[in-house]
């Protein structure tokens, strides 16, 4: 398989390099040429057959790259056609060379093998049937150029070796970076999603209960009640409005903290948590509804996260209660059981339609309850709708986070 090869950043372009290549080549044996002319003669038949051979080695060496195994047959069979004819014997070799080594650096390792033993094995039945005396090559070059030849294939071996490593770890590299986005892109969306769920909680809640209050005071106005008793009433919804507004004000800048500037000092609010469930639970008693709180086992310091979860799971639950059921009352159990928290929200209202789909509140309740290994379930009730979540206090890292 032919690795890609192409030009980065202010590199030459592979064909480029092949055609100063052959220049380069071609350079050197007109040169050599031009200064044995000086000492050698031979016809001119025989001359311009030398200067036609040389032209086509060298001017195949462009085509290296494309057809290097092609290249390497047409150099080599030039070459032995030029050195028994030419009385020059300029360096056409080097362009057989070139091409041996291409043919290895390109992969094509057994014909770069077959091409070495053929031009070695041809040498050597040549030098054989020459006349005693008469040898152009001792037997110390012959061992000399089966070294070169080895050596032009191993070096060749080797370059492709380093040329697919290379390769290879640049795939792994391009592989990593694009995996790092996706998981940075992963990371965004599902904190984009974090703050939308926490704002879809902090503001229905509060909204809800300053609908229920504000419907309620207006029910009231609708009676025409006395003066003073039309005032108090106004009195208690507008305190109890501007309560739930700051609270709501109070956790939308917490959850929407880590949106702020670097420059900007970071909200002094408490974090919400099942330390405020008194506070909620009053809110919720502002807007008409009787909620209780029982504790079941002994309180234990939460995480961060899991004390946020355990209180947005309680503040939906009367969310809805507010919103939907038309509940009088409620009752919130906190249940702490050896590694487990449980919460329990039960209302005697109308419940929740049978034939209908559980709302997005009640869906995004279970899904912070399975973020952290937990359960959560919802169901109607003979007196009402009930609402069971069971989160596990052992919860690992990536949990928290």
């Amino acid at each position: 398989m032919a690795l890609p090869s192409r030009p980065r950043g202010g590199r030459v372009s592979p064909r480029a390099a092949d055609a100063a290549v052959a220049l380069v080549v071609a350079l050197v044996v007109v040169v050599w040429t031009l200064v044995r002319m000086r000492y050698e003669t031979e016809s001119t038949a025989r001359a311009s057959l030398g200067w036609a051979l040389t032209a086509v080695g060298c001017g195949a060496l462009y085509f290296r790259r494309r057809a290097p195994v092609t290249v390497a047959v047409v150099t080599l069979a030039v070459c032995a056609v030029y050195y028994p004819l030419s009385a020059y014997d300029g360096p056409l070799m080097i362009a057989f060379a070139i091409a041996l080594y291409t043919t290895a650096a390109e992969g094509r390792f057994a014909a770069a093998v077959a091409l070495a033993a053929v031009t070695l094995l041809a040498v050597g039945l040549g030098e054989i049937r020459q006349q005693p005396g008469h040898r152009q090559i001792d037997d110390t070059s012959m061992a000399m150029l089966a070294g070169w030849l080895i050596s032009l294939v191993a070096v060749g071996r080797a370059q492709r070796t380093r040329t697919a490593y290379l390769h290879e770890v640049e795939q792994r590299a391009l592989a990593a970076e694009r995996e790092q986005e996706a998981r940075a892109r992963q990371s965004a969306t599902e904190e984009r999603l974090r703050i939308a769920r926490e704002v879809h909680d902090v503001l229905g809640h509060s909204i809800s209960l300053i609908n229920v209050q504000s419907g309620a005071v207006l029910h009231r106005m609708g009676k025409k009640p006395d003066p003073e008793i039309a005032l108090a009433a106004a009195e208690e919804a507008l305190q109890a409005v501007k309560a739930t507004s700051k609270d709501a004000l109070r956790e939308l800048r917490a959850t929407l903290g880590v949106l702020r500037q670097a420059d900007e000092a970071a909200p002094t609010a408490p974090a919400s948590g099942l330390g405020l469930l008194g506070e909620l639970v009053a809110r919720a008693g502002a807007a008409g509804i009787d909620v209780r709180t029982e504790v079941a086992g002994t309180p234990v310091p939460l995480p961060p996260p899991l004390d946020l979860a355990a209180y947005r799971i309680v503040q939906e639950s009367l969310t809805n209660v507010a919103r939907h059921s038309g509940a009088r009352t409620a009752l919130v159990t906190v249940g702490w059981a050896p590694g487990e928290l449980r919460l329990r929200i039960e209302d005697d209202g109308g419940g929740a339609p049978e034939d209908e789909p559980l709302g997005s509140g009640i869906r995004g309740m279970a899904e912070r309850a399975r973020a952290f290994g937990g359960e959560l379930t919802a169901a109607n009730t003979d007196g009402g709708f009930r609402v069971d979540a069971r989160l596990p206090l052992t919860v690992s890292e990536g949990d928290l986070r």
